[in-house]
């Protein structure tokens, strides 16, 4: 095995490499598929986030076949199955348990429901292959609810909730990778500084980089720790002073900015005319990502001038719904408190 390489090509783009293969288990624990934990996984999935907005905008996919891109519990999924009786839906999660818990959840909907081990990043690929499911109907819509699931946080032997000591895994797919543990033990403190920057911990990023190489937590709470150690109590802003540290960490170990834009300009090839493509966003990395990738895709990458109007012969690929991300009403906040970061976004393909 070649280990692994944080590879920075600047200050603002940050990859981590691994041999073929791309694992390192020694230290992480054995994936467990039993009855109760097969119970718990479909108990604890998430209340999907801003469901009356995501069924209206995905309303008029009658007829066709829409993806799915980050399934979990299935929770969008049977709202749209329930809402739209005709329309057929694809499936895809890198997560064996929210697998599991999905095609449990939509068993009632029969053969308008495929689910399938892929990512969003995969999406082209997904097309060709499944092409048995979706035949010659339209890919009318394509969603992606980005980040972490409720599930996956609740369950703390997952490594991602910061309050539940566990083993540091923070893996979407535990089968495959590099847990977390690993990751940190192959960091150098400039990369973990830059990592940390990148995500918002520019004051502290030093700081807490320095703690971390110097202890090399192997645990969620050693990593608490750590970062407790970095940061002054003074300066702790509101929320979990290792919120970020987690979060960071997380997104390297899933390699999730590089799947995402992946999987945006994917979702936009694989989209028939007049498809949508809604996505919703908890962090303001992800956010703007998506943000600037729908905007280059609507304006075409034009840059002339606005008073001489587009003569660089730009072609427009979708248009934005609304230029301001859509937010989740005070009502399902007070009920869902998860939904408060949420952001929602919305392109319709269009004619070039």
């Amino acid at each position: 095995m070649r280990g692994v390489v944080f590879e920075c090509a600047s200050r603002t783009t940050c990859s981590l490499t691994t041999d073929d293969a791309g694992r390192d288990n020694s230290s992480a624990p054995l994936f467990v598929s039993s009855v109760d934990r097969l119970q718990m996984a479909r108990d604890t999935f998430h209340v999907p986030v801003l469901e009356r907005e995501v069924v209206s905008y995905l309303s008029a996919s009658a007829g066709g076949v829409v993806i799915d891109a980050t399934l979990g519990g299935g929770g969008h999924a049977s709202a749209l199955l329930r809402a739209v009786p005709d329309v057929r839906l694809l499936g895809l999660d890198r997560d064996p348990e929210a697998r599991e818990a999905s095609r449990q959840r939509l068993e009632p909907f029969g053969s308008r429901v495929r689910v399938i081990d892929a990512t969003f990043a995969d999406l082209r690929d997904v097309r060709e292959r499944e092409d048995d499911f979706i035949g010659a109907a339209p890919v009318r819509g394509v969603l992606m609810d980005l980040g972490v699931s409720s599930h996956q946080l609740d369950d703390g032997r997952r490594g991602f909730s910061l309050r539940v000591d566990a083993p540091l895994d923070m893996r979407m797919d535990p089968s495959t990778g590099l847990d977390a543990a690993s990751v940190l033990a192959r960091l150098d403190e400039e990369q973990l500084r830059t990592l940390l920057a990148r995500h918002g911990e520019a004051r502290f990023a030093r700081a807490i980089a320095a703690s971390i190489v110097s202890s090399r937590p192997r645990t969620t709470f050693e990593l608490v720790a750590a970062v407790e150690r970095a940061v002054p109590p003074a300066h702790r802003r509101r929320g979990h002073v290792a919120t970020r540290t987690f979060q960071a960490l997380r997104v390297l170990v899933n390699d999730e900015e590089f799947q995402l834009r992946e999987g945006l300009a994917a979702a936009l090839d694989v989209l028939d005319l007049d498809g949508v493509l809604v996505v919703i966003a908890y962090h303001s990395g992800e956010d703007r990502v998506v943000k600037d990738v729908l905007a280059e895709a609507a304006s075409g990458g034009c840059r002339c001038p606005v008073e001489l109007g587009c003569v660089c012969g730009a072609i427009h690929r979708v248009s934005v719904v609304k230029a301001s991300a859509m937010m989740a009403s005070a009502e399902e906040i007070a009920s869902n408190p998860r939904s408060r970061s949420a952001r929602l976004r919305v392109a319709r393909k269009i004619v070039p």
